[in-house]
């Protein structure tokens, strides 16, 4: 990425946070600032000691709210260079705000807790109204995925597509429209749990078994085998980011 010149402004505009802050607080802010679009992809964010200074707070809650932000996808933290606006944050940013992702690991398992009741009913509710060009469709993304086992950006490109898919068969708009946006942000931590050892052999099977079930139209084996995957998912996604770490250490790559 290429670092454009920096822009001061951005310190000027903050103000302090009035009470002692949280990291979450302080990504919060930050947040405020960045998804007004004012910074060009590849812009430096001012120094830790110039943020802390303007926000009033200690350095080491700059520190984790910038680590928080790169682990969201919004900045992208170089060892020994500083913190870069990532391209695309414009676009990523008002989803960000929304959910509050940026309040921490919990906030996270909570997401996940949600997804896996909503991606259940998809899959029940796939096994029931799947046409069979649905079918075809989920095995292309399946065969898609094990094409693209050495590649991970490929392959959760496919992961995704899978999972979309499912819920265009399940036939409920308003489901499909909430697991759009709920995966939208995922996407970082599905990711970072990429390197994990287990994680491409053990979810191409856990979604073979899915596909399986619906095709068998077995709304009960479709829950199952949904349910499995998305507890082994979760468990993935814990070992990636850190049992009690919240948020991720500087400069951490999943």
């Amino acid at each position: 990425m290429t670092a454009q010149t920096d822009q001061p402004d951005f310190v000027s505009l903050l103000r302090p946070v009035v009470r002692e802050s949280s990291v979450s607080e302080v990504a919060k802010r930050l947040l405020d600032h960045l998804s007004e679009g004012n910074l060009r992809p590849g812009t430096r964010l001012p120094a830790e000691r110039q943020l802390a200074e303007a926000l009033g707070v200690a350095r080491s809650s700059v520190r984790g709210a910038l680590s928080a932000l790169d682990v969201l996808g919004i900045i992208e933290i170089k060892p020994g260079s500083g913190s870069y606006v990532r391209a695309g944050t414009s676009e990523f940013l008002p989803r960000a705000i929304n959910w509050g992702l940026m309040l921490g690991q919990r906030r996270t398992q909570d997401l996940v807790e949600v997804r896996t009741f909503m991606e259940r009913m998809s899959a029940r509710l796939a096994a029931e109204r799947a046409e069979d060009d649905d079918i075809a469709r989920l095995g292309g993304h399946l065969e898609r995925m094990r094409e693209a086992a050495g590649d991970v950006t490929a392959f959760i490109e496919a992961d995704i597509a899978f999972h979309l898919e499912t819920a265009n068969a399940a036939g409920n708009t308003v489901l499909n429209d909430i697991l759009h946006s709920i995966r939208a942000l995922l996407q970082v931590w599905m990711e970072r749990a990429g390197d994990v050892e287990g994680t491409v052999s053990g979810t191409l099977h856990e979604h073979g078994t899915i596909l399986e079930a619906i095709r068998n139209r077995d709304p009960e084996a479709a829950d199952r085998a949904m349910a499995e995957h998305m507890r082994l998912a979760s468990e993935r996604l814990q070992s990636s980011l850190g049992a009690d770490q919240e948020p991720a250490e500087p400069g951490r790559v999943g």
